[in-house]
């Protein structure tokens, strides 16, 4: 029942903006009763021309322009879902005040007529307030990077590591990147911070491996005294593809991690390794995607990349999707000091200002953005450094985050 749920909501939402966007839409325009015909015949050819491109970019092989119709579509969209709620709002309340209102005949059609009219122009007054923002989170602040700094202080953390700088990315996306200025930007940036180790959460590319070889010379850039190391998130497994064969997609992994290889990155597949500094050491402990979330496959295995490692003093968890957290290791294991997580991009909109954060993030993902702390234990999600689907950002902007490590004990 709950994989139904989904779909159902999906269906009424573009039944709700098509519906009402429509009778909005003909309501501003038509004047006379004889321009309905050509106005249904460009309405419904157009519509059913976005939902067949819209649809079959998924066989296109440029990602580019794939990206590009995605948005064009879900721009629509949100401006006809706008019109249609602000039409069928307005209309009602029309309406009800209508029904109280003593008029002739004649000056009751005059009435509803004026109604309509206003309700449809009201309507199309309030699409432009999204459409603008949407198109401005398309421009300006997809790859507007923000910085966090966030400080955590440790009980257990070793004296060696003390002040230990680490770089936290996620969620690239390089099937999405719009040219190699936006991700040289965001490296000049991460480079300038010297950190002494840095950490790759997941979902280097949309759907399959080669997305990412245009933009090699780039992501190879990256290094750090004590290394770098990442993992695998949901979108880098092929798993969202079309692909002719089983053969077909093993191949795809096997780029993904001579891609990790080449780019001199450790990938930790369900394993941990030991940094190691002034004769002390903690570990670092990777594993393959899992989520709570049944619609995504359960790639990792947790108690394979403890294992062994027990005798290290503090121990970070790489783990991609942040609802793995509390679903195997707030409660579990609470000799995991800090978890490392990205993938909800912070639903790539929302509000973040002093005292208040919200976004959709939040019904899904009781994490979603920034520091978490439990006790001894903490989360950290990243809020993803490009984007997916939605080629922009509004309220949430990309980020890289600089993770400062202290201890309680200097």
């Amino acid at each position: 029942m709950k994989r139904l749920i989904f779909p159902i909501v999906l269906i009424s939402i573009l039944l709700i903006a098509e519906i009402g966007s429509y009778f909005a839409i003909r309501t501003f325009f038509l004047e006379q009763k004889s321009q309905l015909k050509w106005f249904n015949w460009i309405w419904f050819v157009s519509t059913i021309l976005i939902y067949a491109f819209v649809f079959g970019s998924r066989m296109m092989q440029n990602n580019y322009a794939k990206n590009w119709m995605v948005n064009i579509f879900f721009l629509v969209l949100i401006a006809k879902l706008v019109i249609a709620l602000a039409f069928l709002i307005t209309t009602g309340i029309q309406f009800i005040k209508g029904i109280f209102a003593s008029k002739t005949a004649a000056s009751k059609v005059a009435t509803d007529l004026g109604r309509r009219q206003f309700a449809a122009k009201l309507a199309l007054g309030f699409a432009a307030l999204p459409l603008g923002t949407m198109a401005w989170g398309l421009v300006k602040t997809a790859y507007d990077f923000k910085i966090h700094r966030p400080k955590i202080k440790f009980s257990n953390l070793p004296k060696a590591f003390h002040g230990l700088k680490i770089v936290q990315i996620s969620d690239i996306h390089t099937g999405s990147l719009q040219g190699n200025h936006q991700l040289q930007k965001a490296f000049d940036l991460i480079k300038a911070e010297k950190p002494d180790v840095i950490f790759f959460t997941g979902d280097i590319v949309n759907n399959r491996t080669d997305e990412a070889f245009p933009y090699i010379p780039i992501l190879s850039q990256l290094s750090a005294p004590l290394g770098v190391y990442s993992i695998l998130g949901n979108h880098d497994y092929g798993d969202y593809e079309q692909w002719e064969n089983s053969e077909a997609k093993a191949y795809n992994m096997k780029q993904m991690h001579d891609l990790h290889e080449k780019l001199g990155w450790k990938l930790l597949l369900n394993e941990h390794v030991e940094l190691e500094k002034d004769g002390e050491k903690i570990g670092v402990l990777g594993i393959e995607n899992w989520g709570a979330n049944l619609n995504f496959k359960k790639y990792g295995k947790f108690t394979e990349a403890k294992k062994g490692s027990e005798h290290l003093p503090f121990k970070i968890l790489l783990s991609h999707d942040p609802s793995h957290y509390n679903a195997e290791i707030k409660d579990q294991h609470t000799d995991i000091d800090l978890t490392l997580s990205g993938h909800t991009h912070g639903f790539q909109f929302g509000i973040e200002i002093p005292g208040f954060k919200w976004s959709p993030s939040q019904y899904i993902y009781p994490q979603w953005a920034g520091l978490y702390p439990n006790g001894n234990q903490h989360l950290y999600v990243n809020r993803g450094l490009g984007c997916l689907g939605y080629m922009g950002r509004v309220g949430i902007r990309p980020e890289i985050t600089v993770i400062e490590l202290q201890s309680a004990n200097v």
